[in-house]
């Protein structure tokens, strides 16, 4: 009799499970591993860039997401170190996640490309797709572009061609500040080369190449700034190393232009504080007023849902939803979550951003192509930054047309690409 119940209880357990099968599949979601350095001297920075990547695929999820699925980050620490990173991709790759989203260091980013490439050639049945929406040197869709990396932000060449454009024309020198490793040494030189071809009436003063958040004190560099003579100051320096800077900085009433890559990034306002009052200009792919500043209600909305959030910083990186909806609609297109299918339908591609204009993702090379703006710290202005009473207000645009470079690239391409 015991026998029989048991037969009967595993049955029904069977035929239970079979049932609420589909109920299963369609609660399922597309997993993106998202790998940033949530330990170290940059866990600031990459707790930041992981709400905004929550807002933005929250967002997208809200528009349907893609296949009847919605998007879901999962999290994975590489302290801002290649090797560490590598470690998170084997997790990533164990776990069947299609999807791996890189954004901080280019060092990382390079190490990313490389680490994809290669499994993805080991693995055709479990190939993955590298999101890279910050790892900003050139050389990454360069000679280093590969088929299975995708940027969805500008290059440093776009961002410094949009810098030095922005330049006043009573600007005369400057001294250069950047952080030694790929990105850093990648802002120097093209810096020097788009002065050259723009602003040839420009003088170089003095250079720093300073070692990656190592720096606890930059008394001594801002000495040297100050006995240069220099105008401006253009950097590239990023998280405590932009922060500690403009510390120095103020401290010592250095009365010079900041001409700056980062420091709309969470952290900078707040450093900078009433010392940087119409003296710092960030290039920017947008800002919590550009919406304001077009009368595009949707930009606002957006902007004041996020803000709602209280995060305690702007929403500098609106490239972030252009990812996200550009996943979405070449998941989409190619009716799957496979990395050869998504790669192609990414190829491209075009979404409009935040503000309505058209971004490309561009096949030769897989750079997103957008418009690149200046922004000055100043007040009033509709929202402040970090409580500063001090925010963001638009300068110039440099147009898609004027960023979209030759490519270099050779990409090779997998087998049915």
């Amino acid at each position: 009799m015991m026998s029989r119940i048991r037969r009967a209880l595993g049955a029904a357990a069977m035929i239970g499970a079979l049932l609420l099968a589909p109920v299963a599949q369609a609660q399922e979601t597309i997993k993106i591993g998202f790998v940033g350095p949530f330990s170290g001297a940059f866990a600031a920075n990459g707790d930041a860039w992981l709400k905004m990547l929550r807002y933005a695929v929250e967002q997208t999820n809200k528009r349907g997401g893609a296949l009847g699925k919605k998007f879901e980050l999962v999290t994975f620490d590489d302290k801002l170190q290649p090797s560490e990173a590598l470690i998170a991709l084997k997790s990533i790759t164990d776990q069947n996640i299609p999807f791996v989203l890189q954004c901080i260091g280019s060092n990382v980013g390079a190490a990313m490309i490389e680490g994809v490439s290669k499994h993805n050639a080991r693995n055709p049945n479990n190939r993955v797709l590298y999101l890279n929406c910050a790892a900003l040197a050139t050389e990454l869709t360069e000679e280093k572009c590969d088929f299975w990396h995708f940027r969805f932000s500008a290059n440093v060449t776009q961002r410094v061609a949009t810098a030095i454009r922005g330049l006043p024309k009573d600007v005369t020198s400057v001294y250069l500040m950047n952080q030694d490793y790929l990105y850093g040494q990648g802002v120097a030189a093209d810096t020097k080369k788009f002065l050259a071809q723009y602003r040839p009436d420009i003088k170089i003063v003095g250079e720093e190449f300073v070692p990656l958040g190592k720096i606890k004190d930059f008394s001594s560099y801002i000495a040297k700034i100050k006995a240069s003579g220099a105008q401006t100051l253009i950097t590239s320096n990023w998280g405590p190393d932009f922060n500690l800077l403009m510390k120095a900085g103020n401290e010592a009433g250095l009365d010079i232009k900041y001409f700056t890559f980062s420091a709309h990034l969470n952290g900078g306002p707040t450093a900078m504080g009433e010392g940087a009052g119409n003296r710092v200009i960030a290039v920017v792919e947008g800002h919590d007023n550009m919406g304001a500043e077009m009368g595009n209600a949707a930009a606002e909305a957006w902007v004041a849902g996020f803000r709602a959030t209280d995060p305690g910083f702007d929403y500098p990186w609106v490239n972030f939803q252009t990812m996200t909806d550009m996943l979405a609609a070449a998941v989409t297109k190619a009716g799957s979550t496979d990395a050869l299918k998504v790669a192609l339908a990414l190829e491209g591609l075009q979404v409009p951003d935040l503000y309505g204009k058209m971004n490309t993702m561009r096949k030769d090379d897989h750079q997103l192509l957008q418009p690149f703006h200046t922004a000055l710290f100043t007040k009033p202005v509709k929202n402040d930054s970090e409580k500063t009473g001090w925010g963001w207000k638009t300068q110039t645009t440099a147009s898609t047309e004027e960023l979209t470079f030759p490519t270099q690239c050779k990409m090779k391409r997998p087998s049915g690409a």
